[in-house]
């Protein structure tokens, strides 16, 4: 499932990328996150409460950050899996910074399995861009 594109903030990018980093944050904004605790430096435990159309449930998993340059550029890699089955990919996110804005730009290619397969692609990458949608608007109010 590809998912790609961009979002701007009307801030920094450094006031961005700190707010993005912050994992108290980042566990009020993700829809669905129940949990996310750090287990080591940039590697975090998450537990998630997901539905799509029929199909929902509880998922843990991991996630890291990986390839950091700051301010511009990391990629969050995750992996989780549930009752309905089971979600893995990277996430490449990139941020430039335009007159005191910051656009970032995100792309994946996140392999699903299981029952929430079934769903079909159309729907999941509905779902998943509604999903990004609403965790963009949640960070906006941190910044």
């Amino acid at each position: 499932m590809k998912i790609a594109g961009s979002y701007t903030f009307n801030a920094r990018r450094d006031r961005v990328w700190q707010v993005l980093l912050d994992p108290k944050t980042m566990a009020q904004c993700i829809p669905g996150c129940e949990s996310l605790n750090e287990v080591a430096p940039d590697q975090y435990e998450a537990t998630m409460k997901v539905g799509i159309a029929s199909v929902k449930g509880n998922y843990k998993g991991k996630v890291s950050i990986k390839d950091k340059q700051a301010p511009s550029h990391y990629v969050l890699s995750g992996e989780g899996s549930g009752g309905p089955g089971f979600m893995q990919g990277d996430v490449s996110i990139d941020l430039e910074e335009n007159d005191g804005r910051t656009v970032l730009k995100y792309s994946t290619d996140a392999k699903v399995g299981g029952l929430i397969a079934s769903i079909g692609q159309r729907m999941l990458n509905g779902v998943a861009k509604m999903m990004v949608e609403q965790f963009f608007k949640k960070v906006e109010s941190f910044i």
